[in-house]
């Protein structure tokens, strides 16, 4: 039963989404929710990347371009774009992606070190990544993001 047990410890679940074109993942225990895009209140002198806030059920979260945030293309206006509410500590967001398209389970062991490639906000960001098919998908460290966006927004 124990080696169970070990087993269910060393694997962690992501749910893994698409934006810019690219392959990006989230610990599954930080979304609360996926959701339709809608539209948003915009904030004057907001940075590029926030493109407002959202009312959600009486809580107003602030909603951002992740694919901004990295320094890829704006998400192009799409109905079939989603939001990721996600949570790290006290702080909710709203993650504009492309799309949600897996939630993968991985052996602690699959993932890997960002390589050093002395680059900019997005490497900070940017926890691991796992090899997947033939590609790969990057894990975000959620916290790193809001802290940058709680910065700019004050």
């Amino acid at each position: 039963m124990q080696s169970l047990e070990t087993n269910v410890a060393s694997e962690v679940e992501f749910v893994t989404f698409f934006t810019g074109g690219q392959s990006f993942s989230i610990d599954i225990r930080q979304v609360r929710e996926i959701r339709r895009w809608s539209a948003v209140t915009p904030l004057p002198h907001a940075p590029a990347e926030v493109l407002g806030v959202m009312n959600l059920r009486g809580s107003v979260i602030p909603i951002f371009d992740l694919a901004v945030r990295f320094g890829l293309d704006r998400t192009p206006d799409n109905a079939r774009n989603v939001v990721v509410i996600a949570a790290h500590e006290s702080q909710t967001v709203g993650l504009l992606v492309e799309s949600v398209s897996e939630i993968l389970s991985v052996a602690r062991d699959r993932i890997q070190e960002t390589p050093d490639l002395r680059s900019d906000n997005s490497r900070q960001s940017i926890i691991g990544v796992i090899p997947v098919d033939d590609g790969m998908t990057r894990i975000i460290d959620l916290g790193a993001v809001i802290q940058t966006d709680r910065r700019t927004l004050q």
